[in-house]
């Protein structure tokens, strides 16, 4: 019979020492109390944490500082939009961002995401929003991003993209 790998707890990317799981009360001000984080042992001193899935001790991405938290959210805003605007499908998002940060469909989260990639996923994302924007204000269809491109789902969760 196989045993079941105990998680173990990430480690601060910053400062090398041991994340410990934690309520969010106090951190974060505007999240009830059952808010779990993983939150670097040397806080507040060293400024990094990643919340969990809730009722589970899964972080959510890795620990962050402020200036990436930030970033990150700031991806996530306009990388949202390209689905809550009808740009695409949710599921075709993530496989776009999947491509822009080369990684498995799996592991395609903002969450996991340093500055470079966030910094990425603003300017790709930004991008395709002013090409809606343009051709909204000049009368043409929207340019379809996957055009010339069909995305299948691959066993595993990994993407795979072939040309038409």
């Amino acid at each position: 019979m196989k045993r079941k790998k105990k998680a173990t707890a990430p480690r601060c990317p910053y400062c090398g020492s041991v994340a410990i799981l934690r309520s969010a009360e106090g951190i974060y001000h505007s999240h009830s109390k059952d808010t779990m984080l993983y939150v670097c042992k040397k806080y507040p001193a060293c400024d990094s944490y990643v919340q969990v899935h809730p009722g589970t001790s899964i972080p959510m991405g890795t620990l962050a500082n402020k200036k990436l938290r930030e970033l990150r959210q700031e991806a996530h805003r306009y990388f949202d939009q390209l689905y809550l605007q009808g740009l695409m499908t949710k599921d075709e998002a993530y496989l776009w961002l999947a491509e822009i940060v080369a990684a498995p469909l799996a592991q395609a989260h903002i969450g996991y995401l340093g500055e470079y990639y966030c910094g990425r996923v603003i300017e790709e994302s930004q991008k395709i929003l002013q090409r809606k924007h343009s051709a909204a204000r000049s009368g043409w269809q929207k340019e379809d991003p996957y055009e010339n491109r069909n995305f299948a789902l691959c066993p595993g969760d990994e993407c795979r993209q072939t040309a038409i």
